[in-house]
């Protein structure tokens, strides 16, 4: 296909009837059942959408209205948003592990007056809070709901709405997407909360088709641009999967598969043979490990060829190749490779890794290992995406690539980076002080720490919030030390505190892996709980934190540890579900552990 210039386009809806017209036939959403994947090509997709957002109009919702989406990654998922907004309605993604209280914080602050939801098994929390927020009157279950005893709300099925002719659901869709602009409402997404209640980003069409723009063209140029396969995984409440895994492949024209979970990913990526991923560096962390663990199970010779892999990439990115090293290159492209990729599934162009920092040694071990890997740095007020590594520009692990076209980014003062241009968000919904401190004379205030470097690459240091403060005035950054301690196979999960301190301690949470590999060899029955009770075992996570200290300043340093009680996850709130973790509430279950590290 041939790059396209998405400013001609009005609306997300207008780009994807386009595409659709295009496509026909295609197949654009695909999931598994009974084993295997099934498509639904363009066309039906458009059909379903016209037929369900004419739906939406004939149960009384009018422009502007507000409906809740609360659905596991699918196909329907898709289908809805583009309905709601081809009906002249603001989409309000909700996550999945949202609590009722969530929920409800959601449901009363968008004022939403409808929900869709997938299975009654996420029913009964929004259900619940629905109830309890006046404004709810419509909810329309994907999957079969049981109807409560309300007369506050009105059960729609499915299936029931997408009957009718397609033909003139079509055309009244187009009629009235004619006179929706690109400044206008898309959607409200709230942000995943890592320093307190969500607030509501409003994003307007142009904001996502400007990212559409930008990453597609990067894509086009740096990768060419074919019939391209995606595999969708991360929540599409989120503001990175929802831009850059759902509508940057529409308007690619590409076909978007969904993963199945977490559990079954890796099986996913080798049926569906995915050429383009969206990722968080989380995920990357964890398939590092796992590959790491296996290849050195394979013996020596695969665990030499992976040592000497990674030696070559080290020196390529210190500027200290060596001219040996092509041959050596044309080793590795021959035996070590291959494998790797085709875990993959043998065709992956790019794995985009962002909604957190990556850390520069774990996008050196991908690249090591044959994988192209690129780092891109935003947020949901911008769309999200801001900028991405790119080969053309010459590809750091320690950098966020430089901005997409047509978003210009500058550096305050005080080092904080700023951002202008359609990406930026109008506010933040019915908050309004808020938003006249995030966003200044058009420059929105990102709260990240960095500079630009000679090749035009953002690197970003830190989060403005997140800075650490000694009781002396140093500046420490937790990102980085929590970075280093997770990359030491003991250490799964890390915190870092030590604002105001005299020192930096350190929250852990042993990997549970190593730790049963440690058991078995030590005599010890595992039980990870009752082992960071021995001395031997906490002299191990002991020597991993040492390993840290031994590279990084001397304000920087873990000088005490506690173990966490449990993993942070999503399920208690101290992981949020894009998994970056939750600082404040981490902080507050544990703050009398973090306090006794500085009275022992």
């Amino acid at each position: 296909m041939q790059l396209t210039d998405f400013d001609r386009y009005p609306n997300l809806v207008a780009m994807f009837l386009d595409r659709a017209r295009e496509r026909g036939a295609r197949p654009m959403l695909a999931a598994k059942h009974g084993g295997a994947w099934h498509a639904t090509n363009w066309t039906t997709v458009a059909d379903q959408v016209c037929l369900l957002a004419r739906s939406l109009r004939a149960i009384g919702l009018r422009d502007g209205d507000r409906v809740a989406l609360v659905s596991e990654n699918r196909p329907e998922w898709c289908i809805a948003d583009l309905a709601i907004m081809a009906a002249g309605l603001i989409t309000v993604p909700t996550y999945t592990t949202n609590t009722e209280r969530d929920h409800h914080h959601i449901l009363e602050n968008s004022g939403a007056r409808a929900i869709i939801v997938s299975t009654a098994k996420l029913a009964q929390p929004l259900l619940a809070a629905a109830l309890r927020t006046p404004n709810v009157e419509h909810v329309i279950g994907i999957e079969p709901l049981r109807q409560m005893q309300s007369g506050a709300l009105t059960f729609h099925q499915w299936q029931a709405l997408l009957t009718g002719d397609a033909a003139i659901a079509r055309a009244e869709v187009e009629a009235r997407v004619a006179g929706i602009a690109r400044d206008d409402l898309a959607c409200i997404i709230y942000t995943s909360g890592t320093g307190g209640a969500p607030r509501g980003v409003r994003q307007h069409h142009g904001a996502i088709l400007r990212n559409v723009d930008g990453a597609a063209h990067v894509l086009g140029e740096d990768f060419g641009w074919g019939d391209e396969v995606f595999l969708s995984f991360l929540p599409l409440s989120h503001a990175y999967e929802h831009s850059a895994g759902q509508f940057l492949p529409i308007g690619m024209g590409g076909c978007i598969h969904y993963a199945e979970g977490l559990e079954k990913l890796a099986s996913n990526i080798e049926e569906v043979r995915p050429t383009l991923m969206v990722v968080v560096p989380r995920l990357f962390e964890v398939l590092r490990t796992r590959i790491m663990k296996q290849v050195e199970k394979q013996g020596r010779f695969p665990t030499l060829l992976m040592g000497k892999a990674l030696a070559l990439t080290a020196r390529r990115a210190a500027g200290r190749a060596r001219l040996t090293d092509r041959l050596l290159d044309l080793a590795l492209e021959i035996t070590l490779r291959p494998k790797i990729r085709q875990r993959f599934g043998g065709r992956m162009k790019a794995l985009v890794a962002g909604g957190a920092p990556l850390n520069p040694e774990v996008g050196q071990f991908f690249e090591a290992m044959g994988l192209m890997l690129l780092q891109g740095y935003g947020q949901t007020e911008a769309g999200p995406v801001i900028s991405v590594n790119r080969p053309r520009a010459g590809v750091r692990m320690d950098t966020v690539g430089p901005p997409l076209r047509k978003v210009e980014v500058r550096i305050a003062e005080d080092g904080e980076i700023l951002v202008r241009g359609e990406l930026v968000m109008h506010g933040y919904w019915q908050a309004e002080v808020e938003t006249l401190r995030t966003i200044r004379d058009g420059w929105l205030h990102t709260g990240d720490i960095g500079h630009i470097d000679s090749a035009g690459r953002i690197v970003i240091t830190d989060r403005k919030k997140d800075m650490i403060v000694n009781d002396k005035g140093d500046n420490v950054s937790p990102q980085k030390i929590e970075g280093m301690l997770t990359l030491q196979p003991e250490i799964a999960q890390a915190m870092v505190s030590g604002d105001k301190r005299p020192y930096i301690v350190g929250l852990i949470v042993p990997d549970a892996e190593w730790a049963l590999d440690w058991a078995r060899g030590a005599g010890e029955h595992f039980d990870l709980t009752a082992l960071q009770d021995l001395p031997a075992f906490r002299a191990a996570i002991r020597a991993a934190v040492d390993r840290v200290n031994a590279d990084v300043s001397v304000i920087e340093k873990v000088r005490q540890f506690a173990f966490a009680d449990e993993p942070f996850a999503i399920g208690n709130e101290e992981l949020t579900p894009s998994m970056k973790i939750r600082r404040h509430k981490i902080r507050e279950r544990y703050a009398a552990r973090i306090d006794a590290l500085y009275r022992g």
